[in-house]
């Protein structure tokens, strides 16, 4: 029997992987095939019979040979996408994550001792319905902070004061408002954040270490973000501006249930270690082989405050800019910042670069023209001062650093200062702002965004705003 053969070039193997011949020389060797087997002599040019054959065969090949390719570098964590990223997902024990609600902490205000069940209902002013996530009940003070979902998910707003209304009466609770802006839902887990959440899935399996209790806590259902350190001495340190007390670990944490986020911590940290936080959860010991009543331990973590990010883009006008351009632009930033564009979102301890944010407004059109794109925070303030707002004034009774001065916008730690609240006007001790409003006395920011960075603490999750992005058209 005679051995076959052929001129077409096929698949061969270096160093990077399988590499798929160039389309032009699988045609040339259909060609040469094609007109041996009919002995020769044959027009090659394409718009022949045989030359219209050798195209199409072509075409199967190179088809072909791009679906073996692709499915080669599939299996390779790098480059593996969708149903193939899951499966390798699946050998570590770790599903992709659907998309995220919006999470926020809202005070609720009523008589003592009236419990807010699980399933609770509040509503913002965009209409969207959110879901108490954790129960609790007003105490003697008449008002007590519990955790919301939004019952969409996705990156969806919830600015300071928006969820403001009692969806679903219950009897003896009368209010409800967000003194901080909430920390902005996610959409499916894109390929890159889950093969980051894949390698730290490693480290989920020991027992003990930083990168284990991170492992555990970003496996809980519903944590949108996750921050874990630890103080290793014998004598307080400070880390990315977080003072740590002696021999602790340190866990800040976005989202989901406080016990599960407790329980994830207990399971995997070493013995003996102290804790650091603002929130401490009772766990209880249910390993085989105990009986109730079972050990207890309380676990300490922290859910960290809201660090408000300011933008400034400035575009070049010309005619084809559009009406909608500054919400166009201020979607797509809200967007890239809670990483639905595919590249990594704002998170805690991270630092937000500028030139992050080129991309999604570029790719709105080519009316986008950047002049420049600048950011800022209260972490470099232009001025911090002593102050209390009542209706649309300012009153400063001690200047810390720097100078407030028209244009800035005004922030604080505790969040209650409405977004995109700026000096309008004044001088002095006195100021006008642009939104009314009550501020007891705290410490006040005056921020201006024209840096090209912002430095998230470990202590600080990153928030935006539509009213803190700023679009100007020069030109």
């Amino acid at each position: 029997m005679a051995t076959l053969t052929t001129n077409v070039p096929g698949i061969t193997f270096g160093p990077n992987g399988f590499v798929a011949p160039p389309e032009q020389d699988v045609l040339t060797g259909m060609q040469a095939d094609i007109d041996q087997a009919f002995g020769g002599g044959l027009n090659p040019a394409l718009e022949t019979p045989q030359g219209q054959l050798a195209s199409s065969m072509t075409a199967i090949t190179a088809n072909a040979n791009d679906t073996f390719v692709n499915l080669s570098n599939q299996f390779d964590p790098a480059y593996a996408v969708g149903r193939f990223q899951d499966a390798i997902g699946r050998i570590y024990f770790i599903e992709r994550n659907p998309a995220q609600p919006t999470a926020v902490l809202a005070t609720c205000t009523g008589l003592a001792g009236v419990p807010i069940p699980v399933g609770a209902l509040a509503r913002a002013e965009d209409d969207n319905i959110y879901v108490c996530t954790e129960a609790g009940t007003i105490p003697q003070s008449g008002s007590i902070v519990l955790p919301f979902e939004c019952t969409n998910t996705g990156p969806i707003p919830c600015p300071a004061g928006t969820l403001n209304r009692i969806y679903q009466s219950i009897p003896g609770w009368d209010s409800i408002t967000n003194l901080t802006d909430g920390v902005l839902g996610t959409d499916v887990e894109s390929p890159q954040a889950f093969e980051e959440r894949r390698r730290a899935s490693v480290a989920l399996n020991s027992l003990g270490s930083v990168p284990s209790v991170r492992g555990a806590v970003l496996s809980v259902p519903g944590v949108l973000d996750a921050y874990v350190t630890e103080n290793a001495f014998a004598e307080q340190v400070t880390i990315g501006g977080q003072i740590l007390v002696p021999n602790s670990l340190y866990v800040a944490a976005v989202g989901g249930a406080a016990l599960n986020v407790a329980t994830a911590i207990w399971s995997k940290k070493a013995p003996g270690c102290n804790y650091n936080g603002n929130t401490t959860v009772t766990v209880q010991d249910q390993s085989a082989g105990l009986t109730p009543p079972y050990p207890s331990y309380d676990v300490t973590f922290l859910v960290p405050p809201s660090l408000d990010v300011l933008f400034a883009i400035n575009l070049l006008n010309n005619p084809l800019v559009p009406s909608d351009a500054v919400s166009q632009i201020q979607q797509a930033i809200m967007q890239a910042f809670a990483g639905a564009d595919g590249l990594p979102r704002a998170r805690i301890g991270s630092t937000l670069l500028a030139s992050r944010y080129y991309p999604p407004i570029v790719k709105l059109g080519s009316w986008a023209q950047i002049l420049s794109v600048t950011i800022g925070s209260r972490n470099a303030p232009a001025a911090q001062v002593a102050g209390l707002i009542a209706g649309n004034v300012l009153t400063v009774t001690a200047t810390q650093s720097g100078a407030l001065a028209v244009g800035q916008t005004l922030d604080d730690a505790s969040g209650i200062i409405l977004p995109g609240t700026k000096i309008t006007a004044g001088a002095g001790n006195v100021w006008q702002v642009s939104k009314a409003q009550n501020v007891a006395a705290e410490t006040i920011y005056g921020v201006v965004p024209i840096g090209t960075s912002v430095g998230v603490n470990i202590n600080q999750v990153p928030t935006i705003s539509a009213d803190n992005i700023a679009v100007t058209v020069t030109g």
